[in-house]
C-alpha cells in the first residue's frame, strides 16, 4: 500500500442518502488515496429545533424577545438550506452583510426511514444516526428578522453557514439522552452541557415533524443549541481565523476556522 492510502468498508460509491436510503448494506472494502474528510451527507432538508430553554431565554434577550408560552406547547423549527451545507476542516465563510458572525452547538439526528404520523414511541426506529451540526448565524441581521416573526432568514443562509460532521454514529451504536456537549475556541472551553436538558426529545421531534407530511431518509433535525454553546449566550464574539471545536461524546469533535472577513 502507497503512503496516503486509506481502505475503508466504504459500502457504496457516491451518495450517502441513496446508502442510508438503501438500508445502509455492507459492501466491498474500497482504496482510497489521499482521502479528505467531506460533510458525511448533503441532507435532504434541514429542519432546526430549539430544545434547550437556557439557550433560548439567553439568546432572546440579547435580541430583545422575550419566549413565547408557546414554546412550551410544541417543538418549533425553521428550515435551513441544504446546499450550504460544508464539512469538517473547512474555513467558515464570513458573510459580506455581517459583523457578528456566531456558531452554535447542536446535537443532530439523521432520518433512516420514510415514515408519515410517526408515533413518539416508534420515532427512534426511524432515525439512522445522529452528527454533529454547527448552525453558523449572523447575529446582528438576525436582531432586525426576528421581530417580523417568520423566523431567521439571511441570518442563516450563505454558502457554508452550516457545517455538520465529521461523521454519522448509527443509531444502534449511540445513546443521544445524556451525552456530554462542549464548545471550545482556540483550545479554550466555552460552555459544557448535557443533551438531557433538552425540553424535547428526539422521539416527539421526529413525531412533530411527521404530522401528515412524509419524512424520508436523509433529512436532519437539529436539537438546537445547548446552555452556553454559542457567543450569544455568553456575550463573546468570534473572530478571523478563530478555531471552533463542537464536541459531542460518542460522536468526536467537529473542527473548523472562521473565515476571513468578505
Amino acid at each position: 500500500m502507497m503512503d496516503g492510502d486509506r481502505v475503508y468498508d466504504a459500502g457504496f460509491e457516491g451518495d450517502m442518502v441513496e446508502f442510508i436510503e438503501a438500508g445502509a448494506p455492507v459492501g466491498q472494502r474500497t482504496l482510497v488515496k489521499d482521502a479528505c474528510l467531506q460533510a458525511p451527507l448533503r441532507p435532504r432538508s434541514l429542519r432546526d429545533f430549539i430544545t434547550f430553554e437556557a439557550h433560548l431565554k439567553t439568546s432572546y434577550e440579547r435580541l430583545g424577545l422575550s419566549i413565547p408560552k408557546e414554546w412550551y406547547q410544541i417543538p418549533v423549527y425553521y428550515k435551513g438550506m441544504p446546499d450550504t451545507v460544508i464539512g469538517p476542516g473547512t474555513n467558515i465563510p464570513w458573510p459580506s452583510y455581517s459583523d457578528y458572525v456566531d456558531c452554535e452547538l447542536e446535537l443532530a439526528a439523521v432520518i433512516g426511514r420514510q415514515g408519515r404520523n410517526i408515533a413518539a414511541d416508534d420515532a427512534e426506529d426511524f432515525i439512522f444516526g445522529y452528527t454533529i451540526w454547527n448552525d453558523v448565524s449572523a447575529r446582528d441581521v438576525q436582531r432586525v428578522e426576528m421581530p417580523v416573526g417568520l423566523g431567521p432568514g439571511k441570518a442563516k443562509d450563505w454558502d457554508g453557514s452550516n457545517v455538520i460532521g465529521p461523521c454519522i454514529v448509527t443509531a444502534d451504536e449511540f445513546d443521544p439522552h445524556n451525552l456530554r456537549m462542549s464548545l471550545r475556541v482556540n483550545g479554550e472551553e466555552w460552555t459544557e452541557d448535557s443533551s438531557g436538558n433538552m425540553h424535547y426529545s428526539f422521539a416527539e421531534l421526529v413525531a412533530y415533524a411527521s404530522r401528515d407530511q412524509t419524512l424520508y431518509p436523509g433529512e436532519v433535525l437539529g436539537s438546537g443549541t445547548p446552555a452556553g454553546g454559542s457567543g450569544i449566550d455568553t456575550d463573546r464574539r468570534f473572530k478571523e481565523n478563530d478555531l471552533v471545536e463542537l464536541e459531542i461524546a460518542g460522536i468526536g469533535i467537529l473542527q473548523n476556522r472562521i473565515g476571513d472577513r468578505a
